[in-house]
C-alpha cells in the first residue's frame, strides 16, 4: 500500500466479495482487519487481496515492534542506482564528445555491463509493483515508469548488438536513480505506529507470584493469569492484571495511565491497574481482568482504532498524482500511433514514444514533497522538534485548534520540591530517609537537597512503614518521612523528628514560555485549551494561569469523545500530550506532538516530539509547515510548467530520450533548489 487510493481500492475490493461485511485499513501499520463469514479462511483473504493487486499475508500473533525494512531496502537500491548512474555518465561524456567507431562502441558495452545489473536490481520495487497491477487488470503509477525504464533499457541493448550511434543506458538509470531519491525520501519521513502499541503493552508486569491453596506462591506469566487469582504484590513490583486489593495497603505510581506524577495511595478495596508501579507494599490484589481485558489492552486498542482515521488522509502527492498514470500511458500510446501513421517506421515511433515516457516520467513530483519535508524536518530539528512523519507536516499546516494535556506537557511533570521549612538539621534527616525511596516524590526531595549540598544524616535502622513512608533513628530519636494527614491538599510529604513535624510541598511548575507559545498559537489562528486526566484544582489552577479554557479528570474514552465532536464540528485538531493515558487522543487527532519526556508510548503514537524545557517548537511547528506546503504547491507548480514546455517537444520528435532524461532531472534539481530555501527561514 503506497497511497490513499490503495486504501480504498482494498476497502471497497473487499466489501464487495461475497461473505465479507466490512474491511478496515490502517496503512501506517501496513494492515486491514477483515469482518467475514466463518466460511472463509485466512487463505480466502489473501487471494482476495492479491486479485486487488496486493500480496498479503495473515498477521503474526505479537507482531509488535516498528519495521524499516522497506526503507534500507530502497536506500541500498538508491545506492546501486547512484553508482551506476556516475559510471556511466562518464562513460557517456566520450560519446557525447564525438568519440566514434570502436571506441564509442565499447563505452556501449561497458555501459551494458554496468545498466544491466543496476536496473535489474534497483528497478525491482517498481517492476513487483507494476506486475502486480498488471497481472491483475489494474495500473498504478509503477507501471509508466517500468514501461519507460524497460523499453530505454531494451532499445539501448539493441542499439549496443547493432553497433547503431544511440544508446539510453544513462537515461535509465538516471530515471531509477531520482525515483528512488523521491521514494527513499518518502519513506525516511513515514513511521509506523504499531511500535506504540508494542511499547504500551509491555508496559504491563511480564508475570506475578500468585497465592495458592497451601499460602505458598508460584511465579505465572501475564498472560496465564486468570480473574479469581490473588497476586502478591511487592514494592516496586509493575502489576500484571487489573484487580481489587484484598489485604494491604500502600501507593501506586499510575502515571503511565493518568499521566499525573502524584503517587495515589491504595488499601483494602481500591481498584488497581495493569501497568502501575507499587511504591509500597506488600498487597495482596485479586485478579479481576487479565491479558487483552486489562484497561492496559484497552488503550492499546483505543490507539489501533485511532489511527484509522488518520491513514484515510489522502497526502497532496496522492492527490496530485491519481490522473497522472493513465495521462502518461496515453500520451505514450498517441505519441507511438501518431508517428506510425505518418510514417515514421516502429524503431523512431518508439524511440518518441520513449522520450516522452522519460520526460513526463514524475520525478520532480515525486520530488516535490519529500525534499520539501526532509528540508523543514532539518529546519525543525535546530529548533527543538523532531518530525517523525512527512504527512504530519501536510497536517499540521491545517491545524485551526489545539489541546494540550497538563502534566509533563504544559508543566514539567517534574515535582519541584519547597526546602524553605527545613532547617540544617531537617535537611540532613529528610536527606538519610528520602534517598533510600523510590518513591517520586522522595526522589525529587533527595536530588534537591543533593543539588544544594547538603550531606545525609546518620540515621539508623531505616525501614518502610506499609503505606506511610520511611523510618529510621536518629542519635535516639524516632524520625520519619511519609505521606501527611489526609487533610493536605496537593502534593507533601511529612517529615517526623521526635514530636517535631514539618510540611514539605512540591509544585509542579508550568514551562516558563508556556504562555508565549500559547499566544503564538493564537497569532496563527489557533485556539488552545486544556483537556487533563488530573484533578480539577490542579487543572484549574494551570488554565487560570494560561487564560484558556479547561476540562479536568478526562479519561482516555472523553478524550477520545472531544475530539470526534470537534472533528465532526469540521474542525482540525493537533493534541499535545505526553501520558499513555493521551495515545488514543494523540493517534487519533489529525496531528499530534508528544514532549521528549513523554512516555515511549505517548511518542511513538504522536507525529513530532519536542525537546527540552521549552514549548515553543510546538508553535514553531505550525509556522514551518504552513511555509513548507507553500514551497510544495510551488513545487508542483514547477513540475507542472516543465511538463508544459517539455511535453510538446517530445511529442514533436525534438528531443531524443537522453535530453530527455537530461530535462527530467534538470526538473527534479531545480524543485530540490527551490525547497532548499526552507532551511534558510528565519523566526
Amino acid at each position: 500500500m503506497r497511497c490513499a487510493g490503495c486504501i480504498a481500492k482494498i476497502e471497497r475490493g473487499l466489501a464487495e466479495i461475497e461473505g465479507i461485511d466490512a474491511a478496515r485499513v490502517n496503512f501506517s501499520a501496513k494492515r486491514v482487519a477483515v469482518r467475514h463469514s466463518p466460511r472463509l479462511d485466512q487463505g480466502d483473504l489473501v487471494e482476495a487481496l492479491r486479485h486487488l493487486g496486493f500480496e498479503a499475508q495473515a498477521l503474526a500473533e505479537n507482531p509488535l515492534g516498528s519495521n524499516d525494512k522497506e526503507s534500507r531496502a530502497l536506500l541500498r537500491a538508491l545506492a546501486v542506482a547512484g553508482f551506476g548512474m556516475m559510471n556511466i555518465m562518464l562513460l557517456s561524456v566520450s560519446v557525447w564528445s564525438g568519440a566514434g567507431g570502436v571506441t564509442r562502441d565499447l563505452f556501449h558495452w561497458l555501459s551494458a555491463i554496468i545498466a544491466l545489473p543496476v536496473v535489474a536490481y534497483s528497478g525491482r520495487t517498481f517492476f513487483a509493483s507494476a506486475w502486480m497491477a498488471l497481472r491483475y487488470g489494474r495500473t498504478n503509477m509503477d507501471v509508466p515508469i517500468s514501461i519507460g525504464v524497460l523499453l530505454a533499457t531494451g532499445l539501448s541493448v539493441y542499439e549496443t548488438f547493432a553497433g547503431e550511434g544511440h544508446a539510453y543506458f544513462d537515461s535509465a538509470v538516471m530515471l531509477l536513480f531520482f525515483l528512488l531519491a523521491g521514494r527513499a525520501l518518502d519513506a525516511t519521513m513515514r513511521t509506523k505506529t504499531r511500535a506504540g502499541i508494542g511499547a504500551l503493552l509491555s508496559k504491563m508486569g511480564k508475570s506475578a507470584r500468585v497465592l495458592g491453596p497451601d499460602g505458598g506462591t508460584s511465579e505465572i506469566k501475564a498472560e496465564n493469569l486468570q480473574p479469581g487469582m490473588v497476586m502478591v504484590v511487592a514494592s516496586g513490583d509493575a502489576l500484571a492484571a487489573d484487580g481489587v486489593i484484598e489485604k494491604g495497603r500502600g501507593s501506586l505510581d499510575n502515571s503511565m495511565l493518568t499521566g499525573e506524577s502524584d503517587p495515589e495511595p491504595v488499601e483494602t478495596g481500591s481498584v488497581v491497574h495493569a501497568g502501575a508501579i507499587a511504591l509500597s507494599g506488600p498487597m495482596e490484589v485479586r485478579v479481576t481482568a487479565a491479558s487483552s481485558d486489562t484497561v492496559i489492552a484497552e488503550i492499546a486498542r483505543l490507539m489501533d482504532e485511532a489511527g484509522q482515521s488518520r491513514s484515510r488522509y489522502t497526502r497532496i502527492a496522492d492527490r496530485a498524482s491519481r490522473l497522472y498514470a493513465p495521462a502518461v500511458h496515453s500520451l505514450a500510446l498517441l505519441a507511438f500511433l501518431g508517428w506510425m501513421l505518418a510514417g515514421a517506421g516502429w524503431y523512431q515511433s518508439l524511440v518518441i514514444a520513449i522520450a516522452v515516457l522519460i520526460i513526463t516520467c514524475p520525478c520532480a513530483m515525486g520530488l516535490a514533497v519529500p525534499a520539501a519535508q526532509v528540508v523543514t524536518s532539518g529546519a525543525l530539528i535546530k529548533r527543538g522538534l523532531l518530525v517523525k512523519d512527512g504527512s504530519a507536516l501536510e497536517r499540521l499546516a491545517e491545524v485551526d485548534i489545539a489541546i494540550f494535556d497538563k502534566t509533563g506537557t504544559l508543566t514539567l511533570g517534574e515535582p519541584q520540591a519547597d526546602l524553605s521549612p527545613l532547617g540544617e538539621k531537617q535537611r540532613q534527616v529528610a536527606l538519610a530517609l528520602a534517598q533510600t525511596s523510590r518513591h517520586p516524590l522522595s526522589r525529587s526531595l533527595a536530588d534537591a537537597l543533593k543539588s544544594e549540598g547538603t550531606r545525609p544524616a546518620q540515621v539508623e535502622d531505616i525501614a518502610e512503614v506499609e503505606g506511610q513512608g520511611l523510618a529510621g533513628t536518629w542519635q535516639g530519636t524516632p524520625v520519619s518521612l511519609g505521606r501527611p494527614d489526609e487533610e493536605t491538599t496537593g502534593m507533601a510529604s511529612l517529615l517526623r523528628i521526635g514530636p517535631e513535624e514539618t510540611i514539605i510541598t512540591f509544585a509542579d511548575g508550568l514551562r516558563a514560555d508556556a504562555k508565549e507559545a500559547l499566544a503564538k498559537l493564537a497569532e496563527q489562528g489557533i485556539l488552545s485549551r486544556i483537556l487533563s486526566g488530573d484533578r480539577q484544582g490542579a487543572v484549574e489552577a494551570v488554565a487560570k494561569a494560561l487564560d484558556v479554557p479547561a476540562t479536568a479528570l478526562a479519561k482516555p474514552q472523553d478524550k477520545l469523545a472531544l475530539l470526534e465532536d470537534l472533528r465532526s464540528k469540521g474542525q482540525k485538531v493537533l493534541m499535545v500530550g505526553d501520558g499513555i493515558n493521551d495515545g488514543p487522543a494523540l493517534a487519533a487527532a489529525h496531528a499530534s506532538i508528544a514532549p521528549g519526556t513523554a512516555s515511549d508510548v505517548s511518542q511513538q503514537a504522536a507525529d513530532a516530539v519536542f525537546t527540552g524545557k521549552a514549548l515553543m517548537p510546538v508553535a514553531l511547528a505550525i509556522s514551518h509547515a504552513r511555509r513548507c506546503m507553500a514551497i510544495v504547491r510551488q513545487n508542483f507548480g514547477l513540475a507542472v510548467v516543465y511538463n508544459i514546455c517539455a511535453v510538446p517537444l517530445a511529442l514533436a520528435a525534438i528531443v531524443t530520450p537522453l535530453i530527455a532524461a537530461i530535462a527530467m532531472s534538470g526538473s527534479s534539481l531545480i524543485v530540490v533548489g527551490n525547497s532548499l530555501r526552507l532551511a534558510r527561514v528565519k523566526e
